[in-house]
């Protein structure tokens, strides 16, 4: 019997998740009215405040998605550019100039640079977006310069800049298309760390309220009650869990497909 694939692994535990976290408002309905706390008249029983259970997990993963996707896009969008432009420059202070300020950013712990930035943020997903990509900016950034760095001191870069070649030809055409298997294979790292950020922040209350329909603020809500009422802590932490394990096993088994066929 032949193993399942990791991409079709990966692809299964997260679509779960996914689909329930995009498509679950849609079904949610109406707010039921709330009922004893902890309590069983449901599905999946009450949480915390006595609201359905079922009803929060299916309102309550679209935001977290959303903005872990949204912030891993924008941290690439910035973040590749000012990697390969720092490896493909020839001036030696421009490279510093863009790679120094990113050193400062990653000597911050993560979560403790999460949470001032928080303060001095407005609440909501917007700045929440903006909050994580920033945190993710500078690894992206280190990574994509390392990458470039190798591939710029090819000779076929040489015989480009002999030839005349203009830096966007040279640095994206080639530089960019030739790192494309390390920025897959980051990706994922980067997601599932973006989508860690983002229910660390809900969990911590940074930026969502403390009653939010978000699936990290119903497993931290709801931990006390646990015992009584299992449901609203397990499945919430299962679909998170489930689209980590699930990115990073999708990007691996696609990286190590690409990888075969080349």
């Amino acid at each position: 019997m032949r193993p399942v694939p990791r991409w079709a692994l990966g692809g299964t535990l997260l679509g779960v998740p996914l689909v329930i976290a995009l498509a679950g408002p849609w079904f949610a309905g109406e707010p039921s009215p709330r009922g004893v706390s902890f309590g069983s008249g449901s599905l999946l029983g009450t949480d915390f405040v006595g609201r359905d259970v079922w009803q929060q997990v299916l309102v309550g993963g679209r935001t977290v998605v959303l903005v872990a996707l949204a912030a891993t896009v924008l941290a690439f969008l910035v973040g590749t550019p000012l990697g390969v432009l720092a490896a493909t420059t020839r001036r030696r202070w421009l490279d510093e100039l863009l790679m120094r300020p990113l050193d400062l950013l990653l000597a911050i712990p993560s979560l403790l640079l999460l949470i001032l930035l928080a303060a001095a943020a407005p609440p909501g997903p917007p700045a929440l977006t903006v909050i994580v990509a920033v945190i993710s900016l500078p690894e992206v950034a280190r990574i994509s310069r390392a990458a470039a760095l190798e591939i710029a001191a090819r000779p076929a870069m040489e015989a480009m800049w002999l030839q005349g070649e203009g830096w966007w030809r040279r640095a994206i055409g080639y530089v960019g298309r030739s790192m494309l298997r390390t920025l897959l294979a980051d990706l994922g790292v980067r997601a599932v760390g973006a989508l860690y950020l983002v229910a660390t922040a809900s969990f911590l209350g940074v930026g969502v309220p403390p009653d939010a329909g978000d699936w990290a603020v119903m497993v931290d809500r709801n931990r006390a009650g646990m015992f009584l009422q299992p449901w609203a802590v397990v499945v919430p932490a299962l679909l998170l869990v489930g689209l980590s394990v699930g990115l990073n096993l999708l990007f691996d088994g696609v990286r190590g497909r690409r990888g075969e066929a080349a």
